[in-house]
């Protein structure tokens, strides 16, 4: 597979972990006594690592955002801040993670396969992720504070209080 850089290891990752998923959902939808548990512990560790990276790129985008305008479309979805490339990789393993989801959970309904209808949080974490760190943004309007010297706590210039 051609990898997109930089970060081409978040583009991998949401590939393996979109195989893995599959291969187990799929397993369990046709052998349930078997595959069953497997099947849980991946939906809900991808899961569990989605969230874990939606917000670690949240983390990152709000430090960003002191200099670069960035939404959640932008953020999550690479809207217009991420290569064409990254976005068709990453979002088309979260595309067949939904996809996976919805008909493993639809062909044997009420069953912990219904789970796996989360695992595309999987992939809009993995695009975050990729996009806080290396997509790119238009600057803020405003530029980033820069503290004054002269304006603290200790009575100086900046003070305005009154001396009554």
């Amino acid at each position: 597979m051609n990898v997109p850089e930089p970060d081409g290891v978040l583009v991998c990752w949401s590939w393996i972990g979109t195989i893995v998923f599959v291969i187990t959902a799929v397993a369990a939808a046709i052998r349930p006594p078997w595959f069953q548990a497997v099947a849980l512990a991946v939906a809900l560790a991808l899961f569990a690592v989605g969230m874990i990276t939606m917000l670690w790129a949240f983390g990152i985008a709000v430090n960003r955002s002191r200099v670069d305008a960035i939404g959640v479309g932008g953020l999550y979805f690479g809207a217009g801040s991420t290569p064409k490339a990254v976005r068709w990789h990453i979002l088309g393993a979260t595309s067949l993670q939904a996809v996976t989801g919805i008909a493993t959970a639809a062909v044997r309904p009420f069953t912990s396969l219904a789970f796996g209808t989360l695992v595309w949080i999987f992939g809009i974490g993995m695009m975050g992720l990729w996009t806080a760190r290396n997509g790119e943004f238009e600057p803020t309007d405003d530029p980033p504070p820069v503290s004054d010297p002269t304006d603290g706590e200790n009575g100086s210039v900046g003070d305005t209080a009154s001396h009554g």
